[in-house]
């Protein structure tokens, strides 16, 4: 039903650009031969205006195809520093548990300060349980 309906939208559009030029060209208000060679030379002017056109629309795509990439590479950079953080973070963690300095029960019961180290002295706080 849509496809039918824009197929009516755009035969209705070119029967009226057609009635509209024809009508445009019985009542314009100069003789034939000054309309052909107006028309004559809006057509010769045409590919140069394509060509205008065409410049254009590719230095936009070209600015918005740099802008995508500058935000891609953005991105990217921001994700390798997250990753960076975090495997610092795990090997901080991973030297702290592997030091010995407490037994895996303390180490459960033990503090940590808001960079995810271990707080030496909740360490010698903590008691051991007994399983």
């Amino acid at each position: 039903m849509s496809n039918n309906r824009s197929g009516l939208f755009i035969g209705g559009m070119l029967l009226g650009t057609a009635i509209g030029t024809i009508t445009g060209l019985l009542f314009a208000p100069r003789t034939g031969r000054e309309t052909r060679k107006i028309l004559k030379k809006s057509a010769d002017a045409l590919p140069e205006l394509a060509e205008d056109l065409s410049t254009s629309v590719q230095l936009q795509a070209d600015r918005l195809s740099e802008a995508a990439l500058r935000n891609w590479d953005e991105t990217l950079d921001r994700l390798r520093e997250a990753m960076a953080a975090g495997l610092e973070a795990s090997l901080r963690e991973r030297k702290t548990l592997n030091s010995g300095a407490a037994s895996d029960s303390q180490l459960r019961s033990a503090k940590y300060d808001s960079d995810g180290n271990l707080l030496p002295e909740a360490v010698g706080e903590a008691t051991p349980t007994e399983n």
